[in-house]
């Protein structure tokens, strides 16, 4: 398992100092985003956080794979590898 995950189904109010403050508890967080639509800015729902160590990251996703955080139930995975994709026009 790699040390950085992907969250899901979060509440458009979760800021990126929330995750890092709720992944904390369970090892070092070297980083939390959360993407946001590029024409709005508003967040899309999903986020990234890394963690220090892939035990560290393990110990997070058990732990906080379909735990509530700003009434929304967490979906936890690992991050897979992002995707080459093409123009859509």
């Amino acid at each position: 398992m790699g040390n950085k995950l992907y969250v899901g189904n979060l509440s458009f109010k979760t800021e990126e100092f929330d995750l890092r403050e709720h992944f904390s508890q369970h090892g070092s967080v070297l980083s939390a985003s959360i993407v946001t639509d590029r024409d709005t800015g508003r967040s899309r729902g999903f986020g990234f956080v890394e963690m220090g160590t892939d035990e560290e990251a393990q110990k997070a996703q058990e732990a906080l794979d379909g735990v509530e955080l700003d009434g929304r139930t967490l979906k936890v995975n690992e991050a897979r590898p992002r995707e080459n994709r093409r123009d859509r026009w």
